[in-house]
Parts: C-alpha cells; sequence; structure tokens
C-alpha cells in the first residue's frame, strides 16, 4: 500500500530539514525520510552572516546561538608572505550582519530537524529511500526501507532530494558529474587543546595555504578545534601512511597549523574524502527539486555549503508552494528558482577557482577598498549573494585587478595554472 503525501523530502540536512519546516508551516502533507538518527556526525561547521536571517525566519536563531562560537572574520594566513589578513564581517557593504556562528553539526542539524517535526513534518529517522519510479516524466512512486526492514512507498505530489552527498536522484538519473573546472579532496579530525585566539576573535575561522591546498582551523565551543586540509586529489591518492598518520605529517607541512597545534591531542577520527567537487547535469523536473548537495558542492573555502543549502531551502519553498497551488506556473517557478541558484554557485566558484593561485593570494594577503572592493569581497564571505546589495561592480573591479595582476606575473601564475589544470584531470 502506498501512502500519498504533498512533499516528500529526502534526506535530514539542513536544506532538507529547513524546506520541510517551511512547507509543513505552509499546512502542505510533508514527509521528511532521513536514513540516519540524529544527532549525527557532519563537516561544514561555520556559518554565514546571511544565514543567520534564514535561522531567524526558521525560528531556530536563539537555539543555534546557544551551541554556536561567535565568528567575526575570517583569517587568510599565507606561508609564502609570512603574514596574515583578516576580514571582518562587519566592515561588509551591509554592515548590518557582523557575525556568524561556529557550530557542531551534530547538534545544529537535529536543531533544525526538530524544528521540521515541530512545525508539523512527519520525520521519519533511519528510513533509507532506495528506488523512484517515474511515469511520463513526473515522479510517481518513492520506495524506502526502515530500520526494521520494513518498505515504504510513497506516491508526493512533489520530490525535494535534499540527500546532500549521497546526491540520490543524481546518481539514478546519472546527471551527476565530477566538476570539469575543479576538483578537490580532504582529510580532517577535531582537535582539543589548540591554539585559539583571544577576546573577540577567538571564533574566527582560519584559511592557511600550503603547497597541495589549504587548511582550515575552525572553534568550536569548548575547547574543541575542527582542522582540515583540502588538497589537490593527487597528494591524497600518493597516501601510503593509516589516514591519521597521514593528516600529521600533512601538517607538519604548514608550519603555523602546526605551531597551533603543538600542544593539542586528537580527539576524533580521521577522515578522508575524495570527488569533493561534482554538480547534476539536471536540478529540477516536472515534480521534483535538487537543493543544497545534492545537486553540487565545489569547495569548503568560503563555508558556502549550509549557506546555499539554507538559502535553496528558503527560495525552494517558495517554488514549491507555488506550483502546488498553481500547477501551471511550474516552469516557470523552477525556472526563476533554477537560476538564482546557479548564479549564487557561480559567483562563489569564480574565487573558489582561483583561490590558491599567486595572484590570489597576494590580493588577499594585501586587501585595499578602493572603489569599496574589500567591502564587496567581504560581502561575498559573509554570503550576501541573493539580496539587492551592490557587491556585482565591486567583484568586477577585484576580477579586473586579479587579471591585471596574472599578466604582470605570468610565469609563476601560468606554472599555477597549468599546474592545476593537470591536477583536475588527474
Amino acid at each position: 500500500m502506498s501512502e500519498s503525501c504533498d512533499v516528500l523530502v529526502i534526506g535530514g540536512g539542513p536544506a532538507g530539514s529547513s524546506i520541510a519546516a517551511l512547507l509543513a508551516e505552509k499546512n502542505w502533507r510533508v514527509v521528511l525520510a532521513e536514513k540516519d538518527r540524529h544527532p549525527r556526525f557532519h563537516i561544514g561547521e561555520s556559518l554565514l552572516p546571511l544565514s543567520l536571517p534564514y535561522l531567524e525566519r526558521l525560528g531556530v536563531l536563539n537555539e543555534v546561538e546557544k551551541i554556536g562560537l561567535r565568528k567575526y572574520a575570517a583569517e587568510f594566513d599565507s606561508i609564502y608572505h609570512g603574514k596574515c589578513s583578516d576580514f571582518q564581517f562587519g566592515e561588509a557593504l551591509d554592515k548590518t550582519h557582523p557575525y556568524a556562528f561556529e557550530v557542531k553539526r551534530a547538534e545544529f542539524d537535529h536543531i533544525l530537524l526538530k524544528n521540521a517535526a515541530a512545525k508539523g513534518a512527519d520525520v521519519r529517522e533511519g528510513c533509507r529511500v532506495t528506488s523512484v519510479e517515474f511515469h511520463e516524466g513526473r515522479v510517481d512512486k518513492v520506495r524506502a526501507t526502515g530500520e526494521n526492514g520494513a518498505e515504504h512507498v510513497w506516491q508526493p505530489r512533489f520530490l525535494v532530494d535534499a540527500s546532500g552527498r549521497d546526491t540520490f536522484l543524481a546518481d539514478r538519473l546519472g546527471t551527476k558529474e565530477r566538476n570539469k573546472k575543479h576538483s578537490s579532496a580532504a582529510v580532517f579530525g577535531h582537535f582539543e587543546g589548540a591554539e585559539r585566539r583571544s577576546g573577540r576573535d577567538e571564533g574566527n575561522i582560519s584559511i592557511y595555504w600550503f603547497d597541495h591546498g589549504w587548511f582550515w582551523m575552525i572553534p568550536l565551543k569548548g575547547d574543541l578545534m575542527s582542522v582540515g586540509a583540502v588538497c589537490w586529489p593527487y597528494y591524497l591518492k600518493g597516501r601510503q601512511t593509516p589516514v591519521e598518520q597521514f593528516l600529521f605529517d600533512t601538517i607538519a607541512l604548514c608550519p603555523p597549523v602546526q605551531a597551533r597545534l603543538k600542544n593539542a591531542r586528537l580527539v576524533s577520527p580521521v577522515t578522508a574524502t575524495g570527488n569533493y567537487s561534482y554538480a547534476s547535469k539536471r536540478m529540477r523536473g516536472k515534480n521534483y527539486l535538487l537543493i543544497g548537495d545534492a545537486f553540487a558542492f565545489i569547495d569548503p573555502v568560503f563555508s558556502s555549503g549550509v549557506h546555499l543549502a539554507l538559502y535553496g531551502a528558503m527560495s525552494g519553498a517558495e517554488t514549491v508552494d507555488g506550483i502546488l497551488r498553481e500547477p501551471k506556473t511550474a516552469e516557470k517557478r523552477l525556472n526563476q528558482y533554477e537560476k538564482s541558484v546557479r548564479r549564487g554557485l557561480k559567483t562563489f566558484s569564480w574565487f573558489i577557482y582561483r583561490i590558491t593561485t599567486p595572484a590570489m593570494r597576494d590580493l588577499i594577503i594585501h586587501p585595499h577598498n578602493r572603489f569599496r572592493i574589500k567591502e564587496g569581497v567581504i560581502s561575498l564571505l559573509a554570503g550576501d549573494l541573493f539580496r539587492n546589495t551592490p557587491i556585482a561592480p565591486k567583484l568586477l573591479m577585484f576580477k579586473v585587478i586579479y587579471y591585471l595582476k596574472s599578466l604582470f606575473d605570468p610565469i609563476n601564475n601560468y606554472a599555477a595554472h597549468k599546474r592545476r589544470r593537470q591536477n583536475i584531470a588527474s
């Protein structure tokens, strides 16, 4: 026997829980199928300032503040320049969002999932979606298996795939493909006793470049520090030691990171992951939508993952609600949604693809605010991509300066470009 519902959401991460809460709030019959049970570990602990209005809209901002550590800036540290540069969120074009939070994702995601249930969504944990059936291009039936082995079958009016890196629909439709413009892998763990910044700067995220990529150091509430290296796949493929030793060997390649971990101890398993950058050729269909990481993931350097998931949920909820009320408007609404998401991804991507180039490192370590360019870059780092803030002209000027700077140092920048192309192809 199949059950009917207005919306079936696959995945209980930030994207799935948020869109389920918003649609249930609009009195639609929403079922959320989540394969795990919360709280469960997840990486991606750094939020952006412009995510906070979304959390306020969801009604969970106060709860998130209780578990989070305030982050006022993003710091970039270069072993090639011997100095550090910080970007204070309060110096963005819009100065009304001066901070974000660093959070343990197990706690953060659990808050969002419980909120979805409280708003009226039928949350099914331990329920793994296994297959989807189409009829004339529309999702017809979705099957799942519960923890006790029982099969569930739904016939939803609309399907939202928020399955994250599981990429449920993209895999089954054959639309997932490796990012042709970027490629990265990661190895990470949690430490206690790491050196932290003092006072107001305690929660700042720190980014460190090294020869094979870059490091993140994300301080969490208490005495926990998330530390990870995002590197070119060739480097991770060359690993010949246990993954824990490999992380310590990689840390040794970046003296500033090693110094901050001198008195620290590893308190979590070390995880390595490849295939970090991908996208689906298709974002939507007649009655389905891919949101957040279920559609694409580029690179965590600007902490864009959760922000894009929350934006996708907010915009996606309006899209799905409009389609359910006025089915004839589906194509127009889905097209508008796709354009806005792709625009945000494209803006982030241009910077992410170039983050390790000599020209980009120089501009970030020696920023200037002529024509308010630095304020524009900070607005990007704050996630201010989906409002009417005049960020585009400032980023265009930054790009012009970047290309001019590349021309003045052609040998090093061409070598970096060639190495990047080889790494993507490897």
